[in-house]
């Protein structure tokens, strides 16, 4: 049984609910280990210790670098050891957990830098006649105590993103992670707790179900602020939930491609072939929708799918394997009957779509239509669905058919058509010539979502 960091305590079986979660891993199902199955007490309890650290003070901007700079250099030795950890308790191949551990280490390194550059403003007040004489400023103080709830696919890098920031402000947390994956975050903490200086009390672990601890954090008075990321039904819940309280979310998406005649689809072949299945598809930013030009389209999938096909599926701790098994069970039920279907309703199969090694193989649907749930909805499993358009206008409005709108791309050599879908296409962020999956904003939420 994992032992969770609460004020100055390691708390552990004495939960008032009585009760345990058992972590397993999502490929053969094996137990990894337990922790706490934690309930408001524990949650009223946290918030407590943390509402005391506000109110005593935050600590001074070097040292909240130091531990952050500290945090870094000692996730940079441990990589393989947090990759480990990842890859049994999520099944992500190892070596794409390798990139979310040092990508971990860069969040660490960025939220030091920012640590130290936290500053006001000088306002001129003389810009009006009134203000003539007189000067202002602005100071930046800690908003008060976060709760952040963060998701099973980047058990890691995500729960860094809501914790180094919050250090760098000044802000103590209260972190649930995901109940499937708690592991890594657990492993966090003891690191930035034991190892690199923050005080007890500045960062509180509670795991247990959304429904009992993710609840009780959100309903919390003494909790100025909520980081999210998970389903856009969630976060929006959240938010309607607790009006008063300053929300960030980081929600779904259904992320497009459009690839034009004159853009390198060779490239754009061999980057949607790891785009589209890392992690088996689980990423808000995974590649689902591939719009290709007619005049293209066969050339471009004779590329793409012998690719598809030669990705090694199997275990995630196997240095070879490129795709693992769904969070769960229920999610691999789920993701094969939306392919059948789409498959019912008139797509094609033109990869994978069984089984192998008890892992849904990577899979690419042809002939589908919008409205299908593989295109309409965020499948965040291994499937990429393919369209062909016949001019570009056609490909934009297609692409912004959707009520997500993270991340979006392009392929094409045309500068102006490459700026005009910055303009048009509807989504936080577009790329050109590149997957989008490259990078991210996590404000870049459409309010429709």
């Amino acid at each position: 049984m994992r032992k969770l960091p609460i004020g100055d305590d390691r708390y552990t079986t004495d939960s008032t609910t009585g009760e345990e979660i058992v972590v397993r891993s999502p490929y053969d199902g094996h137990e990894i280990d337990r922790v706490p199955a934690c309930g408001s007490a524990e949650v009223e309890r946290a918030v407590a210790t943390a509402v005391a650290v506000h109110r005593a003070g935050p600590l001074p901007a070097w040292k909240r670098a130091e531990i952050l700079d500290r945090a870094a250099q000692l996730l940079s030795e441990r990589t393989e050891q947090f990759a480990r950890t990842i890859a049994e308790e999520a099944a992500k191949p190892i070596k794409t957990a390798r990139v979310e551990a040092k990508r971990a280490v860069s969040t660490f390194t960025f939220a030091a830098v920012e640590a130290r550059r936290l500053a006001g403003e000088i306002v001129p007040l003389d810009a009006s006649d009134v203000g003539e004489g007189k000067l202002g400023f602005t100071l930046r103080v800690p908003v008060g105590v976060v709760g952040a709830i963060s998701p099973f696919n980047f058990p890691l890098n995500l729960v860094a993103h809501k914790l180094a920031p919050a250090i760098a402000a000044g802000c103590p947390v209260v972190l649930k992670p995901a109940s499937q994956t708690p592991l890594s975050a657990i492993a966090l903490a003891e690191l930035l707790l034991d190892e690199c200086g923050l005080p007890a009390g500045h960062l509180n672990v509670v795991t247990g179900g959304g429904g009992s601890v993710g609840n009780a954090i959100v309903d919390d008075p003494d909790i100025a602020l909520i980081t999210f990321t998970g389903s856009p039904e969630v976060g929006w819940g959240i938010r309607a939930r607790a009006p008063r309280k300053k929300v960030g979310l980081e929600l779904g998406n259904n992320a497009p491609v459009i690839i034009q005649p004159d853009g390198d689809w060779l490239t754009a072949a061999a980057k949607i072939s790891v785009a589209g299945f890392s992690h088996a598809g689980q990423s808000c930013i995974s590649t689902q929708r591939v719009y290709l030009h007619e005049d293209i389209a066969d050339a471009f999938l004779a590329e793409l799918l012998p690719r598809v096909e030669a990705l090694v599926v199997g275990d995630p701790l196997d240095d070879a394997t490129d795709v693992s098994a769904l969070i769960s069970t229920g999610e691999r039920e789920r993701v094969e009957s939306w392919i059948e279907e789409a498959v019912g309703e008139g797509a094609r199969v033109l990869a994978g779509g069984v089984e192998r090694n008890g892992v849904l193989a990577p899979t690419v649907l042809g002939n589908v239509q919008p409205e299908m749930k593989v295109c309409s909805q965020e499948v965040f499993g291994p499937v990429v669905a393919v369209q062909t358009y016949t001019d570009v206008d056609e490909a934009f409005r297609l692409a912004n058919e959707t009520r997500y709108g993270l991340q979006a791309a392009i392929y094409t050599r045309d500068l102006p058509l490459a700026l005009r879908a910055a303009r048009e296409l509807d989504f936080g962020g577009v790329l050109v010539n590149e997957g989008p999956d490259v990078a991210r904003r996590p404000d870049a939420l459409r309010r429709r979502a």
